[in-house]
């Protein structure tokens, strides 16, 4: 998994609530389990004027030229800015892949759905939580000033805009180590790998049946 440590990016401003994991990457799309190859249909439904197929080249189908992702000025953002409870609805972690594979580095919103939170963390993603009166104003801002980019540092817990202004926000410590080291569950595990070993090693001595030697 990629390591997190500061990331300064275009910001694509996306101005609706309850934004679910079928609307980040609808069904059809969820029958691999590679994690990448999602971002062509990312917010699908939103995206594209046609109703997308599995294994669809979307490069020929006809964009919704009103969705924010389709406008040049927000071409190659890789922070998304959000509305409440973003990322509700059925546990997919297809949704931060295809967040990911489109080029999404951070999403910043005032509340995300636990799981989907969750599940950001452990795919490199980074989910920022800013009061809702601060995500007011990254909207206008973002609105208003065509190229706005925004620096997330995730050692100073910290976003910075290009005025200099400074907002702060919590992550659990865990969470923090592992984004920042890029461990993933199995990194995590590997990070006591010496220990496993010796354990293992232990236990074929005094239980070498589980090892299927000895009686």
């Amino acid at each position: 998994m990629r390591a997190f440590t500061q990331h300064k990016g275009l910001v694509a401003p996306m101005d609706r609530s309850n934004v679910d994991t079928d609307m980040i990457i609808p069904k059809q799309f969820l029958k691999s389990i590679k994690r990448t190859g999602f971002g062509p249909n990312l917010f699908d439904e939103l995206r594209y004027l046609d109703e997308g197929k599995p294994d669809q080249d979307s490069s020929q189908r006809p964009k919704n030229p009103d969705f924010v992702l389709n406008q040049p000025r927000y071409m190659n953002a890789s922070v998304l800015l959000a509305r409440s409870n973003f990322g509700c609805g059925s546990s997919r972690e297809h949704a931060p892949w295809a967040l990911d594979d489109y080029g999404f580095r951070v999403i910043i919103a005032p509340s995300f759905a636990d799981i989907f939170y969750n599940n950001c963390f452990k795919n490199g993603l980074l989910p920022v939580v800013l009061e809702e009166k601060v995500i007011d104003q990254l909207f206008q801002d973002a609105e208003a000033s065509e190229g706005y980019q925004l620096t997330v540092d995730l050692d100073a817990k910290t976003v910075i805009t290009p005025s200099g202004e400074s907002f702060g926000f919590d992550v659990d410590d865990f969470r923090r180590h592992c984004l920042l080291n890029g461990l993933d569950d199995i990194g995590v595990t590997l990070e006591d790998a010496e220990l496993i070993k010796t354990y293992e090693d232990q236990r074929r001595q005094t239980a070498p049946w589980l090892f299927g030697s000895g009686q």
